[in-house]
C-alpha cells in the first residue's frame, strides 16, 4: 500500500496510527502494546511513509476517531479513503460496512445479502479480516451468525472488538442490555 505520511495519536483505548496518501487515508492501526509497537507496525505496512504532522483533512479524521472512541456516535463517513489498491469485492464490503451506525451490528451473512451476494458470508469475513481502515470501516460492527463475535484481526483480537462495541453501546452486561458477544 502506498502512503507518504503517518501520525500517531492518543485515544481512550491507547495510541493509534493513521497513514495517508494524497488521495485519502490508506490505513488505520489500532493500538499495539506500546506507542513504539504501533509505530513499528505502521512502518512495516507503509515503509515509504514518513511520520509528520497530519494535513487538515487527516486531522479531522483523527479528531473524529478520538471522539468516537470517547463514546460519541460519529459514523466517520466523511473520512476520505484511498481504496485504489483495494480489490473490488473488498471495496464493496467496506463501503457498505461504513453505513452500519455506531451501536448497531450486522452479521457477515446480512452484509453479503445487502451486497446482493447471498451465500458470500465467508468472503465478507475474509474481506473484513483484511480491512486496512479499522474503525473508519467499522468491521467490529459485523458479527458471526447468532451474534457471536467472529474474528477480529486487529491488535487485541476479539477483546478489542468487544471493547469497541461496548464503547458504542452495542453490547452491555447491564440488565436489559444485549448481552455479551460470546
Amino acid at each position: 500500500m502506498r502512503a507518504h505520511g503517518y501520525a500517531l495519536f492518543d485515544t481512550p483505548i491507547g495510541c493509534c496510527g493513521l497513514a495517508w496518501s494524497e488521495a485519502g487515508i490508506t490505513g488505520m492501526h489500532l493500538p499495539g502494546a506500546t506507542p513504539q509497537a504501533t509505530r513499528v507496525s505502521l512502518k512495516r505496512r507503509f515503509p515509504a511513509a514518513r511520520e509528520t504532522l497530519p494535513p487538515p483533512a487527516v486531522q479531522r479524521a483523527i479528531d473524529g476517531i478520538q471522539a468516537l472512541l470517547r463514546g460519541t456516535h460519529d459514523p466517520l463517513r466523511d473520512v476520505v479513503l484511498d481504496m485504489d489498491e483495494i480489490p473490488e469485492f473488498h471495496r464493496r464490503v467496506y463501503e457498505l460496512s461504513r453505513w452500519i451506525d455506531p451501536g448497531a451490528t450486522l452479521t457477515y451473512g446480512e452484509v453479503a445479502d445487502k451486497l446482493g451476494e447471498p451465500g458470500a458470508a465467508r468472503a465478507v469475513g475474509q474481506a473484513l479480516g483484511r480491512n486496512p481502515f479499522a474503525i473508519i470501516v467499522p468491521c467490529h460492527r459485523v458479527l458471526a451468525a447468532g451474534g457471536r463475535s467472529g474474528g477480529f484481526s486487529a491488535p487485541g483480537g476479539i477483546t478489542t472488538k468487544a471493547r469497541l462495541l461496548e464503547i458504542e453501546g452495542a453490547f452491555s452486561s447491564a440488565p436489559g442490555g444485549q448481552g455479551a458477544l460470546f
